[in-house]
């Protein structure tokens, strides 16, 4: 491997069944992460897990806080502040239904997996300590599905931030995977006050780092990443401050990015349009290159 490019080994003969018409695609599930910043010196540092080594999607890959949508959210109304939900249907690309259920699965999945609350008791204040029991025993009701994220927020009398958070880029997981996701990445900043933890069960290390060292590691095969990871990764670089990022994100395309499958010459071209670094050529007789 001549990078940290995340390729499992059952990728080409999945994909070969899915451009020989023998394998149906999964639906893809509605998911969110957060790139979760913060003001060093040097530069911002982004917050990053390492995926356990077991998990049967993406093990021992670094990635950001995320997960899937809960379906409660499309249903219970949030309590809210920053942009309405018109506004964020209208950038997300559906129904103000789908983009708060977007938007809680984003500030919901960084707490259950960072510790980090992007929520306040006004529409212009943030918690600035989640630590302690109590919080803690709230945090793991949220990851057992106990209770809604709705609910959390009423249980504490919180109004989420959605202004706290900028749309950053959205992907959907390829068709020849058996598990796919829809998912948008977003950009914030860490409250003032709060602290990040390792509070994911999916995950066995967390780390603070620059975005261009993260991404030159990866490059020298030192961290494994998904192409989506490393490519927003290297957007970040761009930027001094995450108040820059954050002012950055309302003009990022958000068209899905969506990886293409296609037979040429003897063997399978597999790319991500617009992002060349990560074309694979797969022989049709087995191994990538």
């Amino acid at each position: 491997m001549a990078n940290g490019q995340w390729f499992p080994p059952d990728w080409p003969d999945r994909i070969r069944a899915l451009t020989e018409g023998t394998l149906t695609p999964v639906t893809p599930r509605r998911a969110a992460t957060v790139m979760l910043l913060k003001d060093t010196p040097r530069g911002p540092v982004v917050h990053m897990l390492r995926r356990r080594a077991s998990m049967a999607f993406a093990g021992g890959a670094y990635a950001y806080p995320g997960g899937g949508v809960d379906r409660r959210d499309d249903e219970h109304h949030i309590r809210w502040a920053g942009p309405t939900r018109a506004w964020w249907a209208e950038r997300l690309g559906g129904d103000e239904t789908s983009a708060q259920a977007v938007v809680c699965a984003a500030v919901r999945e960084t707490f259950e997996e960072a510790g980090v609350l992007l929520a306040g008791r006004t529409p212009d204040t943030v918690i600035s300590d989640t630590t302690g029991d109590e919080w803690e025993a709230d945090r793991a009701a949220l990851v057992a599905r106990d209770f809604s994220f709705a609910e959390f927020l009423d249980r504490r009398g919180l109004i989420l931030r959605s202004d706290l958070l900028g749309a950053w880029a959205r992907w959907i997981t390829p068709e020849f995977e058996t598990r796919r996701y829809d998912t948008w990445f977003f950009v914030a900043a860490l409250p003032e006050g709060q602290r990040t933890r390792n509070a994911s069960t999916e995950a066995d290390h967390t780390v603070w780092i620059h975005p261009a060292e993260a991404a030159a590691s990866y490059d020298k095969g030192e961290l494994l990443m998904m192409p989506p990871t490393i490519a927003t990764l290297r957007e970040l670089t761009a930027y001094g401050t995450a108040v820059d990022a954050l002012a950055a994100s309302p003009a990022r395309d958000l068209t899905p990015v969506l990886a293409k499958a296609r037979l040429e010459n003897g063997e399978v071209v597999l790319s991500w349009p617009g992002h060349d670094e990560f074309t694979r050529h797969i022989p049709t007789g087995g191994a990538s290159a």
